[in-house]
């Protein structure tokens, strides 16, 4: 798989959340519109529509809302994660119950415009940062209970992760280094406790505190609110030493400067948490 293309998440990792999410809108007595309107023998089709051009992300997730209210019901992909579409693209069709084509559609819309907009949104920052070799990465400010499926929509549009969680990285940020009395405790504290396979990253915001970083031999530095001159000289500083990552108000009006500078990833928490949903809609099929 590229990696515009990424492998597809197992339905174990979503199949959960859209259950819970399907729960709260159902509540306690069901979608009272649809079942006292539509007989239960009713069956529709419908179509799956992007109403913008877009990237596309979680479609699978999204269209098992359908499955999860009936088993029976027809799925048609249109569309694959990954793919650019053009506005009025038929993402997918669903055939079956009336009552449950309804009854899911807003659970699936809500899912798949989520994750097509972070997708799309991390689809424009890489092209933009692309021609200097930098990686766009988002970070884990993300949806509460959405992070599996908001960090592969990243991965859909080109983008690459970061850390998923605090079990999967070591971060040394002010706080800690505050906390454990200076850069080389919280550094030592941390090589001593973690295994050898875990990699140990640095937030550093000056170039003293990136000078000690490097003489400690941390294997990432995080280069915060650094300017552009300023990250220049980061990046000759700490070549072949460190990888070096650029964090703080990255926004495509600014990616591409920054990448310029020599850095090895741009680091936007935005991706996950402000990007703007794709519009889609499910269009009844006449």
């Amino acid at each position: 798989m590229s990696a515009d293309h990424p492998v597809p998440l197992y339905p174990l990792l979503y199949e959960p959340l859209v259950r819970r999410a399907l729960e709260e809108d159902l509540g306690r007595a069901g979608d009272l519109t649809s079942d006292a309107i539509l007989p239960m023998h009713l069956k529709g089709e419908a179509e799956i529509v992007a109403r913008a051009a877009g990237r596309v992300a979680g479609l699978s997730a999204s269209l098992c809302a359908f499955h999860l209210l009936d088993p029976t019901i027809e799925i048609e992909a249109g569309a694959a994660d990954g793919e650019d579409v053009e506005a009025g693209a038929v993402l997918a069709r669903v055939r079956g119950a009336a009552r449950t084509l309804l009854s899911a559609e807003r659970t699936a819309l809500n899912l798949l415009g989520r994750l097509c907009g972070i997708a799309t949104a991390t689809r424009e920052m890489v092209r933009l940062v692309q021609p200097y070799g930098a990686r766009v990465v988002c970070t884990r400010k993300t949806t509460p209970g959405l992070r599996a499926l908001e960090k592969y929509a990243v991965r859909c549009g080109g983008g690459h992760n970061h850390r998923f969680g605090l079990d999967d990285a070591v971060l040394i940020k002010d706080n800690h280094i505050a906390f454990a009395g200076g850069m080389g405790p919280a550094i030592e504290k941390a090589r001593s406790a973690v295994g050898h396979l875990v990699k140990i990253e640095v937030e550093v915001d000056s170039l003293e505190m990136l000078r000690e970083a490097l003489d400690l031999e941390v294997d990432v530095v995080l280069l915060d609110n650094f300017s552009l001159e300023r990250l220049r000289e980061a990046v000759a500083m700490a070549k072949g030493k460190a990888i070096t990552e650029a964090s703080g108000g990255i926004t495509p009006q600014t990616a591409a400067a920054i990448a310029a500078t020599g850095v090895d990833l741009l680091s936007m928490g935005w991706l996950t948490h402000s990007a703007p949903a794709l519009d889609v809609a499910m269009d009844v099929a006449g």
